[in-house]
C-alpha cells in the first residue's frame, strides 16, 4: 500500500458525499449540512395534489438521494441548475440511482420557508406540471447550503 500525498484535497466531494450520508440515515432530517426537508415537504405536496384531485405522494430514497445529489452539487458550486459537474445530466442521475421510467425535477435557491419553496413552484407553470403530473406517485426533496449560507433545493419526483 502507497501513501499518495500529492492527491488534491478536494472539499466539495467531501461535501456532498457527507450530504448524501445524512440523507441515507435520516430521511426527513435535515443533517448539518442542511440536507433532508422531506417531512415538511411531504405535508406541502400532500396538500397541493389532493387539493387538485389527485393522491398524495410517497417519499422514496432513490428519489431523495438523486436530490440531495442535485442539492449537494448545487450548493458546492454555488449555480443553480439541473446538471451536475459531473458531465451528469438529469436521466444519467435518474439511472444510477435505479430509477426507471417518467421522473422530473424542480430546482431553487434561496432562503426561504418550505412553504414559499412549495408556493413559488405552485407559481411557476412548468414547476407546477411537475408536482400535479399524474404519473407520478413518489418524491424525494432534498436541500443544501453552501459556505455563504445560500440554501439550495431539489424535488426529484418519479413513478
Amino acid at each position: 500500500m502507497t501513501n499518495d500525498t500529492t492527491r488534491p484535497y478536494r472539499p466539495a466531494a467531501i461535501f456532498v458525499l457527507l450530504g448524501l450520508l445524512a440523507v441515507a440515515g435520516c430521511q426527513g432530517v435535515k443533517g448539518g449540512a442542511g440536507v433532508g426537508a422531506s417531512a415538511s415537504g411531504e405535508m406541502y405536496l400532500t396538500s397541493i395534489r389532493t387539493d387538485h384531485g389527485l393522491p398524495p405522494l410517497s417519499p422514496d430514497r432513490r428519489l431523495e438521494k438523486a436530490a440531495a445529489q442535485q442539492a449537494g452539487y448545487m450548493a458546492s458550486a454555488s449555480s443553480m441548475n439541473h446538471r451536475t459537474g459531473w458531465r451528469k445530466d438529469f436521466a444519467t442521475r435518474m439511472k444510477e440511482n435505479g430509477v426507471e421510467g417518467a421522473a422530473a425535477e424542480n430546482v431553487a435557491h434561496g432562503a426561504m420557508s418550505t412553504e414559499k419553496l412549495f408556493q413559488m413552484w405552485m407559481d411557476s407553470q412548468g414547476h407546477r406540471r411537475n408536482m400535479l403530473d399524474p404519473r407520478f406517485a413518489h418524491y424525494g426533496l432534498a436541500s443544501a447550503e453552501d459556505g455563504q449560507g445560500r440554501k439550495y433545493w431539489a424535488l426529484v419526483l418519479g413513478r
